[in-house]
């Protein structure tokens, strides 16, 4: 039984076209490409421009020649009413309704017609199948968050059900909880885990200290999916050793579906059959390949909501290597709004500052999780769960590192904690900022 073609048939999401639909887009031509994105983002542009009252007011004009007339929206744009933001023919009954994740400070809630929502499942679909994983077949093991109210509860474990996931849910991390998710995973065959990076980086922090491996204790597992969060080099590392399986980057955001993944050669491609993605400048000119910008994306077939040059909140850059069919994305570098601002006006992405300070945590060995407040323009705290306080040698080494890379006079304390606070949706913030 395909369990997650029937999923998407009982919903109504017309899968068999989508399918049919991505073969067709990616047997395009590589000079035939430029032909394609072009005649889409017309197409989709023009069918807002004549049937949704909310792009044109938001659009100002009737028509455009040149696609960087095309205005950029906002994540604010988007936070009023849906009612005020659907196309004509559609409604809240005969499209899929969304809401975003709020990571980024500014959620809202958003449509996608029924065949552009099918294709994002195709594409999702066919990457997995890169790395032998079929939605259809494949046994998952979901390492994120869930509803805790009951009816969201037991709606979102049926959906688990059908679409052959089994929940390890994140709001505990507790080494008890993580024995039971050892259990598990001796007494099924999962063929993959898929989850937020912070909760699957602490099961192998887990496995490591128990010396285990963790394909001997499941051997169907092919694969780890991280998504969500920052995954350093180092820590995929300690994954691929401690699961025995290749551990894969997904980058994507729910309004807009799966935005890049990565292959077999390490390369992160990124979705260029239903999206445009753009890297543009704070002036909403495209950079040059190789440099950095905001990640700006167009859903090339949402027909039911405008997700037109739709700045997502993250930057990132593209490879030079990167073509219009096959654009590669060299670095995602974190959220535009994850940057700490210093007393003499300096900006600092925060991922500096994590990244400066995790490479001498991880010395001690002793360290589960970590994140990293900045609470006024010269004073941050650290949150740490630990076996041990911070030793005053260890702190003064972490103390240097900021100095040296960050900046100087900085304040910095230092508070363990028995936990750390999670989004509700079980997603740790590593960076923040409360400026």
């Amino acid at each position: 039984m395909d369990w997650f073609k029937l999923s998407l048939q009982l919903n109504k999401f017309p899968i068999n076209r989508a399918q049919k639909t991505l073969q067709e887009i990616q047997e395009i031509p590589v000079e035939d490409y430029n032909n394609y994105i072009s005649g889409k983002r017309q197409e989709i542009v023009e069918f807002h421009l004549n049937n949704n009252r909310f792009y044109k007011n938001f659009f100002r004009k009737n028509s455009f020649s040149n696609w960087n007339e095309v205005p950029v929206m906002a994540k604010t744009d988007l936070q009023q009413k849906l009612e005020n933001r659907l196309s004509k023919g559609f409604s809240k009954s005969t499209a899929y309704i969304g809401k975003t994740s709020g990571s980024s400070g500014t959620p809202f809630i958003f449509a996608k017609d029924k065949f552009a929502h099918a294709l994002s499942w195709a594409g999702f679909q066919d990457r997995y199948q890169w790395h032998d994983i079929d939605l259809n077949k494949s046994l998952q093991a979901r390492f994120y968050g869930i509803p805790l109210d009951f009816y969201g509860n037991i709606q979102e474990r049926i959906k688990d059900r059908i679409s052959l996931r089994r929940r390890f849910p994140i709001f505990d991390l507790s080494e008890q909880k993580m024995e039971k998710f050892l259990k598990r995973f001796k007494n099924s065959n999962f063929s993959y885990i898929n989850g937020y990076t912070s909760a699957v980086l602490l099961f192998a922090k887990f496995l490591d200290h128990k010396n285990l491996n963790l394909k001997e204790v499941c051997p169907h597992l092919k694969l780890c999916i991280v998504t969500s969060e920052r995954l350093f080099k180092e820590d995929k590392k300690l994954m691929e050793l401690v699961f025995g399986v290749p551990v894969v980057n997904e980058y994507g955001a729910s309004e807009v579906g799966l935005i890049a993944f990565e292959n077999k050669e390490n390369e992160w491609v990124v979705n260029a059959e239903d999206l445009f993605v753009e890297i543009l400048d704070k002036n909403n000119k495209p950079v040059p390949t190789g440099s950095e910008g905001r990640i700006v994306i167009t859903s090339l077939y949402n027909k039911a909501h405008p997700i037109i040059r739709y700045d997502v909140g993250d930057t990132g850059v593209l490879s030079e290597k990167s073509t219009l069919k096959k654009p590669i994305l060299e670095k995602l570098i974190g959220r535009t709004n994850d940057i700490a601002i210093l007393p003499d006006g300096k900006v600092v992405p925060g991922l500096t500052f994590y990244y400066v300070t995790k490479s001498i945590i991880e010395d001690t060995g002793s360290i589960k999780e970590f994140v990293i407040n900045q609470n006024a323009q010269d004073s941050f705290k650290i949150e740490y769960v630990s076996q041990s306080d911070f030793s005053e040698t260890q702190k003064q080494k972490i103390l240097q590192s900021i100095k040296t890379y960050v900046g100087k006079n900085l304040k910095v304390a230092f508070e363990r904690k028995d936990k750390l606070a999670r989004s509700k949706s079980g997603k740790l913030k590593q960076f923040t900022s409360t400026l």
